[in-house]
């Protein structure tokens, strides 16, 4: 859930937005700007606190935070090549690591961190930053397109497994082996990303009109959206919501699309009893003789609701949220704002736009003085998408609801992990383990 921001007008130093990117369970944003670094905190729509801000490291392109925990790792274009991992509450750099080329993206849960190249990735153990295997064999992903599985009992990694098409390599983070390549797409790959549990694996193509979603680790296709026919559009972030009932999906035009995972069956559907559900029927049946791109199209499903922005063109990344008990829609966008929408669509199916934040300022801005007076919206759909759901609720002992660290707890030992990880202030996971580190075939530790 991370994008390189477009570049910024010139006369906008600090303005400039480098990258922006949610944590693994949506409850904070990351951004990245010229000067160094910023951390928020999303747990209420009336206003963005900041949880941490540095300039120690400046024109920041890569900020990623470990759910709601001290750790962060950041990249700056003065050292492309080099990782550094922070405890940023402590002020202290944890490690640093520096490869054989740029760093494109990472991605991280509580068992492993990742390190893409464009040739190359790295996973390493991140309770040790033991560095556990590098894949080598890759087809070259000059943008450095991957995933990994929130959920660190399976650490499914997902990358493009051709540099021509959409085929995607799962690749098992525990065992250190490659499970299935999937046939996602005819065309090249823009965006994949798991569901919090690891079960579902979504994807969308460089052309952006067909969203598909298939089975973990067995690679069956289990829905297909098509997210528009009229234009091709470049996917800039896909996203589950935390209990995988929705899916969210974000782009280079003013429309965020949400589609609506329905309850797969199958068993026969009740025989129609109006005219239209005869002729919806009938309809539906013909699609079996027409051209299969024909009937394809007429099976996918549509948007179940969108979110509006004023603008196209800029870079942006969305998610699904449950904020202050009610799920809500969130764009980050190079134009340095955060966009807040309820979920409950009204007219046409459009999320309403409730609140919108500046992320290089203090404070809300002006809009949203007219959006504060408005009524409350009805919670019938909200009821239905906030409902309790055993997936977005952290399952790892010793961390709390909101990502903190519990006294005394411990999470139990890993498979590649030294020992138990306790869980406290003065040893927050993961330890303190001050190393510097190159990965240019060998590990090197001090």
């Amino acid at each position: 859930m991370e994008a390189e921001a477009a570049d910024a007008p010139t006369g906008r130093v600090e303005a400039a937005l480098s990258c922006f990117s949610f944590n693994q369970d949506c409850t904070s944003l990351a951004i990245g700007t010229k000067a160094g670094y910023k951390l928020f905190s999303l747990s209420s729509v009336e206003q963005l606190d900041q949880v941490h801000g540095s300039n120690e490291i400046p024109d920041v392109y890569i900020v990623e935070r470990l759910f709601s925990s001290s750790l962060v790792v950041v990249v700056s274009h003065t050292k492309p090549r080099q990782m550094n991992v922070y405890h940023f509450k402590k002020g202290t750099e944890i490690c640093n690591y520096s490869y054989s080329s740029n760093i494109l993206s990472i991605r991280l849960n509580r068992q492993r961190l990742l390190v893409c190249l464009e040739e190359s990735i790295y996973i390493h153990n991140i309770k040790d930053m033991k560095l556990l295997k590098t894949l080598l064999d890759i087809p070259a992903n000059p943008t450095g397109l991957c995933a990994l599985s929130i959920n660190h009992s399976n650490s499914y990694l997902a990358y493009p497994g051709s540099l021509t098409t959409g085929e995607i390599v799962l690749y098992d983070g525990n065992s250190l082996k490659t499970v299935c390549t999937i046939a996602a797409h005819e065309g090249t790959l823009a965006a994949i990303t798991f569901n919090a549990s690891g079960s579902k694996l979504a994807s969308a193509s460089a052309k952006g009109t067909v969203i598909r979603v298939f089975s973990v680790p067995d690679g069956q296709k289990l829905y297909e959206f098509r997210r528009g026919m009229k234009r091709y559009v470049t996917i800039s972030s896909l996203v589950f919501s935390m209990d995988s009932q929705f899916l969210c999906a974000s782009s280079n035009t003013e429309t965020v699309h949400i589609f609506k995972l329905e309850q797969l069956t199958s068993s026969r559907p009740e025989e129609p009893s109006t005219w239209s559900g005869y002729m919806g029927k009938m309809f539906m049946a013909a699609t079996n003789y027409l051209p299969a791109q024909v009937s394809d199209m007429m099976n996918q499903d549509r948007a179940f609701a969108t979110g509006r922005l004023n603008f196209s063109g800029q870079r942006n990344i969305c998610t699904l949220s449950t904020i202050q008990k009610l799920p809500r829609l969130l764009v980050a966008s190079s134009d340095g704002h955060l966009y807040i929408y309820n979920l409950d669509p009204q007219d046409g199916g459009e999320c309403v736009l409730i609140k919108t934040h500046s992320l290089l300022g203090s404070g809300a801005t002006e809009e949203n003085k007219e959006n504060d007076l408005r009524p409350p919206l009805p919670q019938s759909y909200a009821a239905t998408v906030a409902r309790p759901s055993a997936s977005s609720a952290s399952t790892v002992p010793g961390y709390s609801e909101d990502g903190g660290a519990l006294r005394g707890e411990v999470i139990p030992e890993h498979e590649f992990a030294t020992g138990p990880v306790c869980l406290d202030d003065e040893n927050e996971f993961p330890p303190i383990i001050l190393c510097r580190g190159s990965q240019k075939g060998k590990t090197k530790q001090t």
